[in-house]
């Protein structure tokens, strides 16, 4: 049935996003508008409640069932808070509260912010300021994982929450918010078996993602390349810049498997293991934030100044990267906790927790 179900997914994803999104649309997102019709669509199509559990409404696929939907969102470039509200349905609906409509906004308490929680009377209330929070501006409620293990929902609709808006590198919403005793409509305890489920599955969405953002990249370069003629020749022939292309696609290769193992092993409504999701998940944004520095440059080199221009499709993909390799934890974020756990686990565990991919601590 995985391979069933991973294999509708992946046509509906690819039908939808192939057929509705343009380079106007992605301008529009870039000036702060969200294309109502496209989210509907992604809705109808069941996209946001792919993780999600049937009692709630949604399909409680694995996360290597939705990998063609992220895929997707990085390959086509989508201007929508998909991965984010397919992780809130998650931890909602798994936790047993219901899922509010609309986009979801998410936060990890302590990863660049200073949000609290405090009992205010018969009411638990949010308190502080989180910057950089992806789609805040357009979500309808906000799903936060605390430092105890408790999951916060707080629906912006009720008051308490003022959002103050920024951009990332792509020119998609990356706000401010700030929390001034704003209700939780549900404080719950996390049924993920997943230390930081938000920072961690954040991380997840993005690495699959950028590996879309990679192969559309890879395309491009390759494609151009033969195209492009100088002194009677393309541009490609050059063995220099063939070698170029190469270590692009190795690094594509590298980062999608990596980006495969960690959606393996994260934990759904379908499968609640998750002993080897910290690990495969840090490892995976590693690979992928290392695999997008490199390709990006090498990317740009070989459309040479046009690719930065607006005109041109690849710098939708590159800006994308840049954005995408820095939220939910940068490659050095991740390779710092990797290799604080592999030390933590002294010499004699090393390899069996490297092949158990499994790190204690981490």
């Amino acid at each position: 049935m995985s391979a069933e179900l991973e294999g509708l997914i992946e046509h509906s994803a690819q039908r939808l996003f192939s057929r509705e999104v343009d380079p106007g649309m992605r301008e529009r997102a870039e000036s702060g508008q969200l294309d109502e019709r496209l989210w509907r669509l992604a809705v109808d199509g069941g996209f946001t409640l792919a993780l999600a559990s049937e009692r709630a409404g949604g399909v409680g696929a694995r996360w290597a069932e939705v990998v063609p939907v992220l895929h997707g969102l990085g390959y086509w470039q989508v201007p929508l808070p998909i991965a984010e509200t397919m992780i809130g349905a998650l931890l909602l609906s798994s936790a047993g509260v219901e899922i509010p409509d609309g986009p979801l906004a998410l936060l990890e308490q302590g990863h660049g912010n200073d949000i609290a929680v405090r009992a205010e009377g018969t009411a638990l209330r949010l308190h502080g300021s989180a910057p950089r929070v992806a789609w805040a501006r357009h979500a309808q409620a906000l799903v936060a994982s605390l430092d105890d293990g408790r999951i916060a929902l707080v629906d912006r609709r009720i008051g308490g929450v003022s959002c103050d808006a920024a951009t990332d590198h792509a020119g998609m919403p990356a706000d401010t918010l700030r929390f001034d005793g704003a209700p939780c409509v549900a404080l719950v305890r996390a049924a993920i078996a997943l230390p930081q489920p938000v920072w961690h599955l954040g991380a997840l969405a993005r690495s699959v993602m950028m590996v879309g953002a990679l192969e559309s990249a890879l395309e491009q370069s390759v494609r151009y390349a033969g195209e492009r003629v100088q002194f009677g020749r393309p541009i490609g022939s050059n063995q220099a810049l063939q070698q170029q292309l190469a270590l692009m696609a190795g690094d594509a290769a590298a980062a999608r498997m990596a980006a495969l193992v960690a959606a393996g092993d994260a934990p759904s409504i379908a499968q609640p293991d998750a002993a080897a999701a910290a690990f495969s998940i840090a490892a995976a944004k590693v690979r992928c934030g290392e695999a997008a520095t490199r390709a990006t440059g090498i990317a740009h080199q070989v459309h040479g100044a046009i690719g930065f221009t607006r005109e041109h499709s690849l710098h939708r993909a590159t800006r994308r990267l840049w954005a995408w390799r820095e939220q939910f934890g940068s490659e050095a974020f991740w390779a710092e906790r990797l290799g604080r756990a592999a030390i933590a686990g002294g010499a004699a565990g090393f390899w069996p927790a490297l092949t158990r991919r499994r790190f204690e601590g981490l």
